[in-house]
């Protein structure tokens, strides 16, 4: 059984996971602002659970307006040792049909820096190593639940996060397929960025929607077969979660997300004043 708590960032109907217990809400503060809504925390089969939605329930946050630092230090503060992040995408490839699940193990940025994706900064430099910047082992565990639950699943590929908040143009999208990019969302490149400083284990469950719109037949679906299609996601996605902690046995991780932040702090000690080594003391103070 994990020692940690498990992390899940999506949408608000993921904490509705049959089986769930003592569900209750906690407000976490942060040197960062505040995270995008309260943490839903319960219990599934004896493992701790924390749930943020990331764009705060009622879906009122933009992906450029997530505050990725605060939702991702609240989860480290309370504990999260692994998060899975279920994500809406498009696909950028004919083979990945809507309703199909891919585990990405690449991303490529095309946000406009406008983000706070790092922990770091303001008097206090780190570089961490970010070559593969999903946890494989925590993937592997996704993938074997998406088999599990049978939904058709593509294990490896790229996720080009763009900004937003509107979609691609058609230019843009083939663009990208000419790049051999997989799929396209908003979010997740931040996520897992931070979740790696923060030495937590993070992948991505993403849920294929529809096909962007380099697709010929991307004007003939309607909105509601979208919505139909958003909502069996969201269905499939937690019975993948529930399954995933199902699975999830171990009691110390062994990969390196771990120590990620072993090597990476170049300041000097000496040179980190009081107000930043307070800031981030939860983050580097072990290594201080």
């Amino acid at each position: 059984m994990p020692e940690g708590k498990i992390g899940v960032m999506g949408g608000s109907g993921l904490y509705q996971i049959e089986g769930i217990e003592n569900i209750r809400e906690t407000v976490v503060e942060t040197p960062f602002g505040k995270p995008s809504d309260a943490y839903i925390e319960g219990e599934l089969e004896g493992k701790q659970l924390v749930f943020l939605p990331r764009h705060g329930r009622g879906h009122k946050i933009s992906p450029t307006e997530i505050n990725y630092r605060a939702n991702i230090y609240g989860m480290k503060k309370l504990g999260v040792e692994w998060i899975l992040s279920a994500s809406a995408v498009g696909s950028l490839k004919e083979e990945y049909k809507p309703l199909d699940v891919v585990i990405p193990d690449q991303f490529v940025d095309r946000t406009n820096r406008s983000r706070q994706s790092t922990f770091f900064g303001d008097g206090v430099v780190a570089h961490i190593t970010f070559a593969d910047p999903i946890c494989s082992e925590l993937a592997n565990v996704v993938n074997q639940s998406c088999k599990e639950v049978g939904v058709t699943t593509h294990f490896g590929g790229t996720y080009l996060n763009m900004e937003g908040p509107a979609f691609s143009t058609r230019a843009e999208s083939n663009l990208y397929r000419s790049w051999g990019m997989d799929v396209i969302g908003m979010t997740n490149l931040i996520e897992a960025k931070l979740a790696r400083e923060a030495e937590i284990c993070y992948t991505t469950i993403a849920l294929v929607t529809d096909y962007d719109c380099w697709h010929e037949g991307h004007d003939a679906v309607s909105v509601e077969q979208v919505i139909e299609y958003l909502m069996q996601n969201v269905e499939n996605a937690k019975k993948i979660i529930r399954t995933t902690i199902q699975q999830m046995t171990l009691n110390k991780r062994e990969c390196k997300c771990f120590s990620a932040l072993k090597n990476a702090v170049l300041t000097d000690k000496k040179q980190i004043d009081p107000e930043s080594r307070n800031r981030l003391d939860l983050l580097i103070g072990k290594y201080l």
